[in-house]
């Protein structure tokens, strides 16, 4: 009749909590559901197995689950499916928090199938005609969507005038993106929604707050066949690294229909064209700005360059007292000492602009060095 496992004294679990609540249903368990086949527990057992003349062991056996399981399930004809939320402390949280949400239950968010719990569960069906039993069978679940869900709607209609709108839910939307869009946060967009965790679902609403298109410069852009993020960052003059950052990516996978948050980078941004001849050692020392800086910036895993080719070149603030710097590729054979005494420049100075942490040198490195 069941898949239950024997249990017994000591034991822990969601079975311990199915136990628990089907003696106290039975009127044979006074205490509260804790999942700990404790002494409570097995003298609770041996109670049932003495008035249903079953063998006095304290241990639930298969046929003390089967008289226990059709016993109750005589007293409650809505029994199916009655544990199914017992085997996440997820779905306990979350009917915790919509009889919160709904003035069923003031206690604490915990995920316990406690006596608070059960008694604000009792509350809600004697309100809405379910056996009032604290079970959180198939129908009180349901009921209690139900009513989550029109308070949700209630509130929404509520905020319609007010600071806040409605938004849907689309595919590829975050919690990130969304609070990005409407420029708040991810804990403010949790916390109006009373949201327990990052997770949406498409075609659902949230509460946001309302747009003010006076200040709003945020750029979108729609991901389009044969898009990627450097083509992408070529064109609105940005960098792959922050494109991936202002969207919360971990890869540079794109799919199509994705809308993308454009960083504004104007002031901190120029492009330039590639010419004839030019080397990113050129262009670096065009610019005074470092190799690695144009790569990482262009997502470029060479040094290649093609004629005509964009290129996003951080702006530096023209200022007199700036200190110059110019770039120099170790050689081999080179030292810190060495290229100290080449450019006229104290070995500390170089690894502190260098950030480096030894006087170890690659050839190929590229160093910063101060011009005097």
């Amino acid at each position: 009749m069941n898949n239950y496992k024997t249990l017994r004294l000591n034991d822990t679990g969601d079975e311990v909590k199915i136990i628990q609540q089907l003696l106290k249903i039975a009127g044979f368990y006074p205490a509260s559901i804790t999942g700990s086949f404790d002494t409570t527990t097995e003298n609770a057992v041996k109670e049932f197995q003495r008035e249903n003349n079953l063998r006095i062991t304290g241990v639930v056996n298969k046929e003390t689950w089967d008289k226990l399981i059709k016993q109750t399930e005589n007293t409650n004809k809505q029994f199916e499916n009655i544990f199914l939320p017992l085997n996440s402390n997820t779905n306990i949280k979350e009917m915790q928090q919509k009889l919160k949400e709904t003035l069923y239950y003031d206690g604490e968010i915990t995920g316990e199938y406690d006596e608070a719990t059960i008694n604000a569960i009792k509350r809600f069906q004697l309100n809405n005609d379910i056996l009032a039993n604290g079970i959180l069978n198939t129908k009180t679940i349901n009921t209690i969507d139900e009513t989550y869900s029109s308070l949700i709607d209630c509130t929404l209609i509520d905020n319609e005038e007010k600071d806040l709108e409605t938004y849907i839910v689309q595919k590829g939307d975050t919690l990130y993106s969304i609070a990005k869009e409407f420029n708040t946060t991810v804990d403010y967009l949790k916390k109006i929604n009373n949201l327990l965790s990052n997770t949406l679902i498409i075609g659902t609403k949230i509460l946001v707050p309302k747009k003010n298109n006076s200040n709003n410069t945020t750029t979108y852009y729609i991901v389009q066949k044969g898009d990627t993020l450097y083509s992408i960052s070529r064109a609105y003059n940005v960098s792959v690294e922050e494109l991936k950052k202002a969207n919360n990516l971990t890869s540079n996978t794109l799919s199509i229909g994705q809308k993308l948050i454009i960083p504004n980078n104007e002031e901190d941004y120029e492009t330039y064209i590639v010419q004839k001849g030019d080397t990113l050692y050129s262009i670096s020392k065009k610019f005074n700005v470092s190799v690695n800086e144009i790569m990482n910036l262009n997502n470029l895993s060479n040094s290649i360059l093609t004629p005509g080719q964009t290129l996003v070149i951080p702006k530096k603030e023209n200022n007199d007292n700036q200190t110059i710097y110019q770039n120099y590729i170790v050689q081999k054979g080179d030292t810190l000492f060495s290229i100290s005494k080449k450019f006229n420049v104290d070995i500390d100075t170089i690894k502190k602009i260098n950030n480096l942490t030894s006087n170890t040198l690659s050839i190929g490195q590229e160093l910063k060095i101060p011009s005097i």
